[in-house]
């Protein structure tokens, strides 16, 4: 049983119960993570999980956690390493908890990272497709951003000096300095916690008021200053967006487009922006997560992703508008609104007119 946790306000779930991310629960290989009907969340079986993370990997905002392994700080563990291996038999749970952005990153500051893929084929949790997928992504775009930087991958197994075998959740029993603390704290909840009972999550005060602080995840970040380490391509190509998993770029048809606000309220990085008169929708694709947020509550569909994806929105990120409306400030309240043609009256105002003409009956004159 692992300590798996699930932070309510950055699960993009939260945002609209229209929202389709099941991220994780397509991942997890043991089915230990279900969507609850009654939350809209996540909800976990404990006894079920195995803490291979793919989780936390999977999700495009990073609301899972495990007190065990931290991504964002193996990274930088990794990065100043003198031989960066990743393998589940010494320093990480699984391939699967990185993601594309993390593998990325660490190629791009260095040359020489290996990873242990020795074990995947073989592997009970049957998690090689999805690392294969993650991997490939990382090289396409690595070839495509024209960086000498590869992935590297280990012929055999990694094996522990002065041992006969491998385990890959060795490090996970090793009881260190460093994680006494959090093993005596797991210690203490497993008391608590039965294995067998679904481990539900809800949104309390402080998740709400956080919901509200709009930011991007570590795993962003850390790509984000990755390239601006990174020389600029000659020749920034359009790659295909369907190669590219965890960022995005998009369009609006301004015909099926109602103005409605819905796209970038929701949008948990700010990807998606409006100004103060709501007169255009903007985005900058590269705090895009790909999360499709902005699709689900899109009712007519106007919002849609191009087909591919300018390496340019890396290395140089820009604000590009969307679709702009006309605005007016409406004759009876004064607040900005999108204008159609007519009289200069937001549909609040028309409807409340419409709603006291139907009651004096006066409707129709």
């Amino acid at each position: 049983m692992f300590d798996l946790e699930l932070a309510s306000y950055k699960c993009v779930r939260t945002l609209a119960k229209s929202a389709s991310c099941d991220a994780c629960v397509g991942v997890c290989p043991t089915s230990a993570i279900t969507i609850e009907s009654i939350t809209n969340l996540p909800a976990v079986l404990p006894s079920a999980c195995v803490g291979c993370g793919a989780c936390m990997g999977s999700c495009p905002t990073q609301a899972w956690s495990m007190s065990a392994f931290n991504a964002t700080d193996f990274f930088f563990e990794i990065v100043q390493a003198e031989q960066p291996l990743l393998s589940c038999r010494k320093n990480i749970p699984c391939l699967a908890a990185l993601n594309e952005e993390h593998l990325l990153g660490l190629a791009l500051l260095r040359s020489d990272v290996v990873l242990d893929t020795a074990g995947c084929s073989s592997c009970e949790w049957a998690l090689k497709a999805h690392i294969d997928t993650t991997i490939e992504s990382v090289e396409y775009l690595l070839d495509a951003m024209q960086s000498p930087h590869r992935l590297h991958f280990t012929q055999a197994p990694y094996m522990p000096e002065g041992s006969a075998s491998s385990n890959r959740r060795e490090f996970l029993e090793k009881i260190t300095l460093k994680n006494i603390v959090h093993a005596k704290a797991n210690f203490d909840k497993a008391v608590d916690i039965d294995p067998d009972t679904l481990k539900a999550f809800a949104l309390d005060t402080i998740d709400v008021a956080q919901i509200r602080n709009k930011q991007f995840p570590d795993k962003r970040k850390i790509l984000l200053t990755a390239l601006k380490r990174t020389p600029t391509p000659e020749v920034l190509h359009v790659v295909d967006g369907g190669e590219v998993h965890f960022i995005s770029d998009k369009r609006i048809d301004a015909s099926l487009c109602t103005a409605c606000q819905m796209c970038y309220r929701v949008c948990p990085t700010q990807a998606l922006k409006s100004d103060y008169k709501a007169s255009k929708i903007t985005f900058d694709a590269s705090l895009c997560l790909k999360c499709h947020l902005c699709h689900d509550v899109c009712e007519p569909k106007a919002i849609t992703l191009k087909e591919g994806f300018d390496i340019g929105h890396f290395f140089a990120p820009a604000t590009q508008n969307l679709v702009a409306f006309t605005v007016r400030l409406c004759n009876e309240c004064g607040t900005y609104f999108h204008y159609k043609g007519g009289e200069v009256t937001c549909a609040r105002c028309q409807i409340e007119e419409d709603e006291a003409k139907e009651l004096w009956g006066l409707h129709g004159k």
